[in-house]
């Protein structure tokens, strides 16, 4: 059984995606401390979508809705789960290698990519607006990179650059899968799928572990499950490129719990790079926003 596509709610898909933007930072809090204990990030990542199942079979089994999980794309399904299971590593990867500011902040690059890979890709034409943001974008990740004599690791910048990549990626397959799916749907299929891949994996990986570990571990799958599904719910009430906006903020909670957490304070770099990739994504998200309206006009009539 397919789910009817929903209609269009444009506040409440920002709502919920600043709600995500908090919830997932939090999230990266436990990912870098679990990786700072000493579990490996495969480990990591199979007890983040561990949990999934279960609870969304328990969700969907007290409401007598356990039909919602039928779908007719298993395909889109899967696809995702293995361009989704690739985002993850690499996210988790960058903030394991980097400070949680300069992570989310290279990670803004998501909405670059996406015009990229809307030229590219989908062939669509791509304006002076856009295309001087991305040259804006990049600018401000050489900034805070500063090739050959920065603090950050080169290794860090590249496989933070790749996670927002694949999270562009994704973005559209999730936005395209939002029109037939239930958000829930989309989540449990990306756990069904991606966890028998990672189990495959447990064996080589896996270590005993402290109380103190298993309740990282368990805040990360309970904070990575609850920003999945505000992620996804937000994407089916409102345009990628109008919701993407709010998380932005991010960059605020990431520098707060680096300082408080970690103790670590971005420096001047970041400080000077950040605006300039922030200031890209809002003119992308402007536009798109804009093109959007002359398109729906155009389709009216008006």
């Amino acid at each position: 059984m397919s789910h009817p596509p929903s209609a269009q709610r444009p506040q409440l898909a920002l709502l919920i995606r600043l709600g995500a933007a908090f919830v997932l930072s939090v999230m990266l809090v436990f990912v870098k401390l679990v990786t700072e204990s000493g579990v490996t990030l495969t480990e990591t990542l199979f007890w983040r979508q561990l949990p999934t199942i279960p609870v969304l079979l328990l969700w969907f089994g007290m409401r007598r809705e356990l039909t919602r999980l039928r779908s007719e794309r298993m395909g889109a399904h899967f696809r995702r789960a293995v361009l989704g299971l690739t985002g993850m590593f690499l996210n988790f990867g960058a903030v394991t290698l980097l400070p949680l500011a300069e992570a989310t902040t290279l990670g803004f690059t998501t909405a670059i990519w996406a015009v990229i890979l809307s030229a590219l890709l989908l062939r669509e034409r791509v304006g002076l607006w856009r295309w001087s943001a991305v040259l804006l974008g990049f600018a401000g990740v050489l900034v805070i990179a500063q090739p050959g004599q920065s603090h950050i690791p080169p290794l860090g910048a590249a496989v933070s650059l790749g996670a927002a990549f694949t999270i562009a990626l994704i973005s559209i397959q999730i936005r395209d899968l939002s029109r037939t799916e239930h958000p829930l749907t989309i989540v449990f299929w990306f756990s069904a799928f991606s966890l028998p891949i990672l189990a495959l994996a447990m064996p080589f990986v896996m270590t005993s572990h402290t109380p103190y570990q298993w309740m990282l571990l368990a805040g990360l799958g309970l904070f990575g499950l609850l920003g999945q599904f505000l992620l996804t719910a937000a994407l089916r009430y409102g345009a990628v490129a109008s919701v993407i906006v709010m998380d932005y903020s991010s960059l605020v909670w990431a520098t707060l719990f680096g300082w408080w957490v970690f103790d670590r304070l971005p420096p001047a770099a970041t400080w000077f790079g950040a605006p300039l990739i922030v200031g890209a994504g809002l003119v992308i998200a402007w536009r798109e926003h804009r093109l959007a309206i002359e398109r729906g006009q155009a389709i009216t009539g008006s």
